[in-house]
């Protein structure tokens, strides 16, 4: 009988914590509200975001299980939903979120993006990769993995690369400080780089971006991007600190 009642008050507490982190999905703490952070994401709507070089939120993204679920189309950068980007536009901030990615998936988190009409998200914004490393082709192109998870994009490779498998949500802080940016996945600090610097020049002008000035003279303030890159992909605790 003890046994049974053991079982039982586990099985229950385990529900009961399941209910509160659920529960804490897409909220500010008491510190955070302190500090200032903003919640661009409560899991319920999405009055934050728009399409990119649109007014309105595309189709193709849903709301499911507390996250920005974006339905994956399989044809790659011509995703039915498109890229969406924050309202407001952000200069000197600390960016966190959670992603989880599906098998042979691909995206990116953009940051500092202009709306260039007729251009694609990526021709201004630096990228932070999202990605199925093991099953994704894009992990073994480029240049010392730097189109792996957490990565500038064709850039930088994030090192040490700890990127979670596929299903399991991993977690990011972008911070942009006066030209100086840093990725964080996981909790570890992956890369750092210098924009407007003469290394962040040459990189560019050894690199696929060499030809795009909105991106070599990449703006000082800009809107926060994800991508649909026609993969089923899920964002969530989405939440940004202006520095």
């Amino acid at each position: 009988m003890k046994k049974i009642i053991v079982i039982t008050l586990f099985f229950a507490a385990s529900i009961f914590c399941k209910n509160i982190q659920a529960q804490e999905l897409n909220t500010l703490t008491p510190q955070e509200k302190k500090d200032g952070v903003i919640l661009l994401f409560d899991g319920k709507s999405t009055d934050q975001w728009r399409g990119y070089n649109k007014t309105d939120f595309p189709k193709g993204w849903v709301i499911n299980d507390n996250a920005l679920h974006c339905i994956g189309s399989g044809k790659g950068e011509a995703g039915q939903g498109g890229d969406i980007i924050t309202k407001e536009k952000y200069k000197n901030f600390e960016l966190t979120l959670e992603w989880k990615i599906s098998e042979g998936g691909n995206s990116g988190i953009f940051y500092l993006a202009q709306e260039i009409p007729g251009e694609p998200i990526w021709k201004s914004a630096p990228e932070m990769q999202v990605l199925d490393n093991l099953k994704h082709p894009d992990a073994k192109l480029g240049v010392d993995g730097n189109r792996q998870a957490g990565s500038l994009y064709d850039l930088i490779p994030a090192k040490p690369q700890n990127a979670k498998p596929v299903g399991e949500w991993n977690t990011v802080k972008i911070m942009v400080y006066r030209g100086t940016v840093v990725h964080y996945q996981n909790g570890v600090q992956v890369l750092e780089y210098h924009l407007w610097t003469d290394d962040w020049k040459k990189m560019c002008a050894n690199s696929k971006f060499k030809d795009f000035n909105y991106f070599v003279d990449t703006a000082p303030e800009g809107f926060i991007g994800l991508q649909d890159h026609g993969d089923d992909v899920w964002y969530r605790n989405i939440k940004i600190k202006k520095l």
